[in-house]
């Protein structure tokens, strides 16, 4: 009996000395609670197409950005992602920020600007024909046969033509000047001459020319414009030669 009370008595002690020494430990302490998680970057992207326009056409810009709170486009606010037309008159910078809770972020696109070049020139027209080179145009010298004063079929076609451009210019006055070769009397080929002046006038004047436009001359044989010895120079001196006079 009294070895069963030595061994109670032994289980108490120590029991009591094992809740003395569990009371006595020091507490530890509560870890702190883990930090938050690091904020995500911001990121920013701004590009232009085309990159180079002439004056007066379009540009498209076009951004995107990731975890941002602010988004500007030259300091006005837009969408975290979009696009814009533009249209600058000059070279120009644009400028996307973003601001998130990792810092801000920036991105540039320029648009170069050039002039297109002056259209050409068209050169002036030319100057309208002056009086005398209608004249020479249109009034050439008619030939004739030898020891003839009528008129051959290519002159009256001559005359038609130097006809309708007298008449459309009533402010001009044309000398009519016969001319002869150089075989026969100097009396004869004045006579002749002014036979062959005559004949260009009268026909002329049937073509609707004002007579008082027209003066007839007889220069017969001495005013040649070919002087050799032979049918063909002989045929060019057979003529009526017309003169502008200013």
């Amino acid at each position: 009996m009294n070895q069963s009370k030595r061994y109670l008595t032994s289980l108490l002690a120590v029991l009591f000395f094992l809740v003395l020494v569990t009371g006595c430990k020091k507490k530890q302490p509560t870890p702190p609670p883990p930090p938050p998680p690091a904020p995500k970057p911001v990121t920013a992207t701004l590009t232009a197409n085309p990159a180079s326009i002439e004056r007066g056409q379009s540009s498209t810009l076009t951004w995107s950005t990731e975890n941002a709170d602010q988004i500007t486009l030259d300091g006005k606010a837009v969408d975290a992602s979009g696009s814009q037309s533009v249209s600058p008159t000059q070279t120009t910078t644009y400028h996307l920020s973003a601001t998130g809770k990792a810092g801000t972020q920036t991105a540039d696109a320029q648009i170069a600007v050039t002039v297109p070049p002056p259209p050409p020139v068209a050169p002036p027209p030319p100057p309208p024909p002056n009086d005398d080179a209608i004249f020479a145009q249109n009034v050439q010298d008619i030939y004739f046969d030898y020891d003839k004063f009528d008129l051959r079929a290519d002159s009256q076609q001559a005359l038609a033509r130097a006809a309708q451009a007298i008449s459309q210019h009533p402010n001009w006055k044309v000398r009519i000047e016969g001319n002869c070769d150089e075989r026969g009397s100097t009396e004869y080929n004045l006579t002749l001459g002014e036979n062959r002046a005559n004949a260009a006038k009268q026909a002329l004047t049937q073509a609707g020319v004002t007579e008082s436009q027209l003066q007839t001359i007889s220069y017969g044989k001495e005013k040649p414009v070919c002087t050799e010895a032979n049918d063909d120079c002989w045929q060019k001196n057979r003529h009526d030669h017309f003169v502008l006079i200013h």
